[in-house]
């Protein structure tokens, strides 16, 4: 059973919160805090033993930046560019972002109340470098690298399928109080729609206390003015929930009830307990581990170059699943490799009563052996007769230049020969030539019946455009001897243009 570690860098403590996650069962392990000083990793360590009861880093760790580093914004797109987003995103973020877009990290989700025709997206951004500090303060501390990095209050969104009691199908507020910053998320049946980052903490109360009350105001006033619904209730956590009278001042100053965060509703070993008085100071630890199991689905800053890379460790873990994996793999790979033989010995009988058929019809035998039928073949003894003809449109070619004389102006426009006919257009100085040519034409042995079939004048010139017919069939042809031409080629019927003249 895994080990998932929450780690909460806050403004003046370190809280860790450490569950172990069974099937259908999610245990809260430890809770722990140490103060920060002057040293952060060491007040890192110290929590994470105390809270592990032990050495070790757990199977998973995720932490969160500051809310004060991240920017919010929500951006509506046009649906159909729904499988392009991640490139489209940063086009639209650019000019609502006062550092280099190619500088942050960006994630992002599609709202439910997005529609066929455009889609609403709330996204997230951070300074990559200051991602990058996190993650290596968190790896420097306990060697480990967190495997997810949240954004400001986003995280506390992980609880609510843990705490029914926060308005599931309502709008609720979680409000979470720092020592000189703190966080509001308002959530719409479950989902983060809105957060803002307040400038104001516990530290300064009382003094504060109305400009803290006014900035939350101002806060919730703003998520209204985008069209959101009135808040429900306010749930206070972090170091704030324990100052003395801060529920009944705020709510009375927001008119809204305001309450503790309550605790999840999981188990807890006996260590978690002994902090129970203290649980609301850990609900964003908590939330991180939470975050890393299979239900965990909230923002991770981990993107682009800065995405996890699993190690051994990670893949040890799910040996188990990838063994199943594997036998049904190998069990699947057998049942195709017997389908595919019972084809291939069906094929072959049905190919072996075809030969019988065909050997018995031809030669005379049935007989379902190869071999047999090709000493059958050999028995019945090769034709004396050449399939391939002893001149082919090319020899028709090269006959015909050189019954053309050099000293005549003469050219071919095509050249057509199929099945033993061939068909002369072309172009001579006079009907004379033309005639000529066929009187040359008809002394050649593989040419019979030569005649030119039309003859008309060029328009616009003097020279005349001839039809030469003939027939294409030497005398070895018809004896049936092969050909002893070395050198000839075999180019079946052809068509073929000849502009060059002579």
């Amino acid at each position: 059973m895994p080990k998932y570690v929450g780690i909460d860098i806050g403004q003046a403590s370190v809280k860790v919160a450490v569950v172990k996650v069974a099937y259908r069962k999610t245990t809260i392990e430890g809770l722990a805090s140490a103060p920060l000083g002057d040293d952060v990793a060491a007040a890192l360590r110290s929590a994470l033993q105390e809270a592990l009861g032990g050495g070790g880093a757990g199977d998973a760790v995720a932490t969160s930046i500051e809310g004060v580093k991240v920017i919010v914004r929500s951006v509506h797109v046009p649906a159909s560019v729904q499988k392009q987003l991640a490139e489209v995103l940063p086009f639209e973020l650019e000019s609502q972002t006062p550092f280099d877009i190619a500088d942050a990290v960006i994630d992002y989700r599609i709202q439910k109340s997005s529609t066929r025709e455009r889609l609403s997206i709330l996204s997230v951004l951070a300074r990559t470098e200051e991602v990058r500090a996190r993650i290596e303060l968190v790896k420097a501390a306990i060697g480990v690298e967190p495997e997810r990095v949240g954004a400001g209050a986003f995280p506390l969104a992980n609880l609510l399928e843990f705490t029914p009691q926060i308005a599931a199908d309502g709008v609720a507020c979680i409000l979470d109080l720092g020592a000189r910053s703190s966080d509001l998320l308002v959530m719409v049946a479950g989902e983060p729609v809105f957060a803002r980052t307040l400038s104001l903490g516990t530290d300064g109360l009382p003094a504060t206390a109305s400009k803290l009350a006014r900035e939350i105001r101002v806060s919730i006033a703003a998520y209204r003015a985008q069209g959101g619904a009135a808040p429900s209730v306010v749930h206070i956590t972090g170091g704030g929930a324990f100052v003395s009278g801060a529920e009944s001042f705020l709510s009375a100053e927001l008119e809204l009830p305001v309450e503790r965060l309550p605790l999840p509703n999981l188990e807890m070993t006996a260590r978690a307990t002994a902090k129970l008085e203290d649980a609301p100071l850990y609900a964003k630890s908590l939330a991180l581990a939470l975050g890393l199991g299979v239900r965990g689905g909230n923002f991770d800053l981990r993107r682009g170059a800065l995405a996890y890379e699993r190690g051994y460790g990670w893949l040890s873990d799910r040996i188990p699943v990838l063994a199943g994996l594997g036998v049904a793999l190998a069990a699947s790979f057998f049942f195709s490799s017997c389908a595919s033989y019972l084809a291939a010995t069906k094929e072959q009988a049905t190919l072996a009563f075809a030969l019988e058929s065909v050997s018995q019809e031809v030669l005379g035998e049935q007989t379902s052996s190869v071999a047999r039928v090709k000493e059958l073949l050999a028995q019945q003894g090769a034709p004396d007769e050449d399939p391939k003809p002893h001149a082919d449109a090319f020899d028709v070619m090269v006959r015909l230049s050189e019954h053309i004389p050099q000293s005549m102006i003469h050219d071919i426009e095509e050249l057509d020969v199929q099945k033993g006919h061939a068909t002369v257009h072309g172009i001579a100085g006079s009907t004379a030539d033309a005639k000529s040519i066929e009187a040359s034409l008809k002394n050649e042995a593989c040419f019979s019946d030569v005649k030119v079939t039309r003859t008309n004048q060029v328009v616009g010139g003097e020279r005349q455009k001839y039809s030469l017919e003939f027939d294409v069939k030497c005398p070895e042809d018809q004896k049936g001897k092969k050909k002893d031409k070395p050198g000839e080629s075999s180019a079946g019927s052809a068509s073929a243009a000849s502009p060059g003249g002579k």
